[in-house]
């Protein structure tokens, strides 16, 4: 099967019917109807129709390297330069689409299948069948167009660095049992965002968990599967209305809490088991995290950009734009967003071929971008605040608007250049994306998509130290010296 549609997508994910809770209650029918799921859900399906516009399938798709069948880029494994732009281009198609909010969109867990499976030999180390069992597993996702979630952080039961769990009673996820059919998997994983709205979810280690035998480990397996529970945080999208929650009704990707009671994952799922090297290999010698940081950083380009779009529209509604200290935000703002630009630029300029035969792109701008990007979302977010000011408070629903009070509305909520209404719907806009519940989710995921920022530049800095470029540049102009 080609490149799928949104119809496709929601009638696959109702036939899985896996097992959701929000709210203290199982979700029942068709998971797209349930009231707190069917925003994100059409949303997402509305990316898939747009990945099968004519006008965009050059970019958005290529020929499959199997059945000649038009697929999804976001599957395409760049062996060059030019393939590396596609893939940006291609992902911020479908970052427009929803500004950037969606940051599981299908393309990120598309770019680390893809990056897995481009450096399967290393799940060989342990078992040949398992690089089969990673090849087949992303062959069947690139045809088909198969969506995943992905989870990998054990629950914060506690974070000092000499804790280690009791193993008496299962709290993070591990292996408890091996099986002639599989491995059996205990515990509880956080973080899965959409978890259960997605064909599959993989799951693998991350950090010092790896070190871990019980909990080296990576697999796949479908949403639906036996024993397998998503119990998601309390919703966002509060009401339906998009005029008075514009971002959370139609872009509130639930974060789940993953329970596996008992999973049985098949031999066929398994990618690697109770091996903390081959945990480690994965994220050091594939080119997993450059090729993510390389779709993140894309995206988040254009969440910039809809940030600077956002303050720009209050300061036309509202007539501040004479102010000097305006000029300085959004000049800042700029500086950010063409920063991120040229980092990406320069990522794919000096991109090279990686050992598996893989065009990547360059780590050190990639490194920067991570380190940037958190450091420049929260203070676009203050600036919009700082700018909107009371008006982000004072904001009537269209409830009201529809209500007996509408004169008084009309007369007292109108702007320089827009009447009472149009007035409201672009400052519920900015507090939707900067002061809701669903804003300040958004802004504390962006600080730690990648992690602590400490432990981001402790690793940035070995990083940097390995290259002794800037210091030998520094010892020959010592050693040049006359006296």
């Amino acid at each position: 099967m080609p490149a799928r549609s949104g119809k496709q997508y929601l009638q696959a994910i109702d036939r899985l019917g896996a097992n959701i809770w929000v709210d203290g209650k199982k979700v029942s029918g068709n998971i797209s109807d349930h009231p707190s799921l069917k925003g994100v859900m059409k949303s997402t399906a509305k990316l898939y129709d747009v990945q099968l516009l004519k006008e965009n399938q050059d970019i958005m798709t290529f020929k499959s390297p199997s059945t000649g069948s038009q697929v999804g880029t976001s599957f395409m494994k760049p062996s060059n330069k030019e393939d590396l732009e596609k893939r940006r281009l291609s992902t911020q198609l479908w970052a427009k689409e929803s500004g950037g909010l969606l940051g599981r969109s299908p393309d990120y867990m598309n770019t680390v299948m893809m990056a897995f499976a481009s450096s399967s030999e290393l799940f060989s180390l342990q078992d040949n069948r398992f690089t089969k069992n990673m090849n087949s597993l992303f062959e069947k996702a690139r045809e088909d167009d198969l969506c995943f979630t992905h989870t990998f952080i054990n629950p914060q039961v506690n974070r000092a660095s000499h804790y280690i769990e009791n193993f008496s009673q299962t709290i993070a996820a591990q292996t408890i049992d091996i099986k002639k059919d599989g491995i059996i998997i205990q515990g509880a994983r956080l973080l899965a965002t959409q978890g259960g709205i997605t064909d599959e979810i993989l799951v693998y280690p991350s950090g010092g968990a790896a070190r871990n035998p019980e909990m080296a480990y990576g697999f796949s397996i479908p949403s639906n599967t036996p024993g397998l529970k998503f119990i998601s945080r309390e919703p966002y999208s509060y009401r339906e209305s998009v005029y008075d929650h514009p971002l959370s009704s139609r872009f509130d990707e639930l974060d789940m809490i993953v329970v596996f009671d008992h999973v049985l994952v098949p031999w066929e799922r398994v990618f690697f088991y109770q091996n903390p090297e081959i945990a480690s290999k994965a994220y050091q010698e594939s080119s997993f995290h450059l090729l993510a940081v390389h779709q993140v950083t894309s995206r988040r380009i254009v969440k910039l950009e809809f940030l600077l779009g956002i303050a720009k529209k209050l300061i036309e509604t509202i007539q501040v734009g004479e102010y000097a200290h305006i000029h300085e935000k959004i000049s800042e703002m700029k500086v950010g967003v063409e920063s991120l630009k040229a980092l990406v630029l320069a990522g794919e300029r000096n991109a090279s071929l990686d050992k598996w035969g893989v065009m990547v792109p360059d780590n050190n701008p990639m490194d920067a971008a991570v380190m940037l990007f958190p450091r420049l979302y929260p203070r676009f977010i203050e600036i919009i605040q700082l700018i909107g000011a009371s008006g982000l408070v004072a904001l009537p629903t269209s409830a009201d608007f529809s209500s007996e009070i509408r004169d008084d509305l009309d007369l007292y909520m109108q702007a320089a250049t827009v009447p009472a209404e149009e007035r409201v719907k672009i400052f519920r806009l900015a507090w939707d994306m900067t002061m809701s519940a669903f804003g300040s989710r958004q802004t504390l995921y962006e600080r730690f998509f990648f992690g602590d920022a400490i432990r981001l530049a402790t690793g940035h800095y070995f990083n940097i130290s390995s290259n002794s470029s800037e210091l030998d540049m520094v010892n020959q102009f010592l050693g040049s010296y006359e006296d």
